[in-house]
């Protein structure tokens, strides 16, 4: 016995040490050696429902997540923490000796797996180089294939382009304008666009006799509405402050501010006048401040309707 708990202590051990390794390879960019949160991809990809698959066996380089434990374990399952070491010793014990475990219940999402309970488990099995585990898997449907191996940026890059081909797809919106860079850094705002331009088609309509097409009213926000913002943006060189964003973001940020400051101010507030606001917040005092203000816009998801395609 003393032989095994030495061999599980070893076994532990080198585990904990890739888990470092690991961690210090990827120290310029912490995020991919992250194990991925559940909640997060749940929140990302917004599943519709819930189907229970029952009991399969599953490839363990496919589960790439946990529900409640994505902090213990890196993204490789490696252990991070030495209080681990105790649970984590009795599974690899048990592997060991060739006792037979529960199945672990896991998560399907977009074709990867996240664990429900078994983190453990799954931790020694990676260790121990398994190549399958039995699990009971409750499946969550979505169009949006992910795939093993990436990180949770990559997961939301993926996720923004399949937006934009829905967008695209559904709207006509690259054959109408001939515009093919309407690009977002973050999910969900494509939905936003779209809402605006049916909010726009709306108030065209409201003075016409006979209501016009989509088309039309998608080429008429193109021109009036968003050209004109995405220009003041660039002669006013405010993307300097932005790395990482692009002129689509800062489009419906502004749009967002411009609301804002018209609800307080009146309707007469024109576009000239936030611009200059937003230069001389960038430029003053209250920089940081501002800065946040738009972070956490851009950090924070929009809750808004699905395409709905050409109406």
């Amino acid at each position: 016995m003393r032989l095994l708990s030495t061999e599980t202590e070893d076994d532990f051990s080198k585990a904990r040490n890739k888990a470092l390794i690991n961690e210090v390879q990827h120290f310029l960019n912490p995020d991919e050696a992250t194990l991925i949160s559940f909640s997060d991809i749940k929140k990302l990809l917004k599943p519709q429902n819930e189907v229970y698959k029952g009991m399969q066996v599953v490839p363990i380089k496919s589960i790439v997540g946990s529900e409640g434990r994505y902090k213990d374990f890196d993204n490789k399952f490696f252990p991070k923490s030495m209080h681990l070491k105790t649970r984590w010793e009795h599974i690899d014990m048990a592997h060991i000796q060739d006792i037979n475990l529960p199945p672990i219940s896991l998560y399907e999402l977009g074709g990867v797996y996240f664990v429900r309970d078994g983190n453990h488990r799954v931790s020694v099995a990676k260790a121990k180089e398994v190549e399958f585990i039995d699990a009971e898997v409750v499946s969550l449907q979505t169009e949006i294939k992910l795939h093993p191996g990436d990180s949770l940026k990559k997961m939301t890059k993926q996720v923004i382009n399949y937006e934009k081909r829905v967008f695209y797809g559904e709207t006509g919106f690259g054959d109408v304008t001939d515009f093919w860079r309407l690009d977002f850094s973050v999910p969900g705002q494509y939905d936003v666009i779209y809402n605006h331009i049916l909010t726009h088609k709306y108030y065209i309509n409201m003075n016409k006799t006979e209501e016009i097409g989509m088309d039309r009213a998608i080429m008429s926000w193109f021109k009036t509405v968003y050209i004109p913002v995405v220009t003041v943006i660039a002669n006013r060189r405010i993307m300097r402050y932005f790395r990482g964003r692009t002129e689509s973001d800062l489009y419906v940020w502004l749009i967002k501010y411009w609301d804002e400051l018209k609800m307080k101010f009146g309707e007469g507030f024109t576009l000239d006048q936030v611009a200059d606001r937003v230069e001389n917040r960038l430029r003053g005092a209250g920089l940081k401040r501002f800065l946040n203000k738009m972070a956490h816009f851009f950090f924070t998801r929009q809750n808004s309707s699905k395409i709905k395609g050409n109406q």
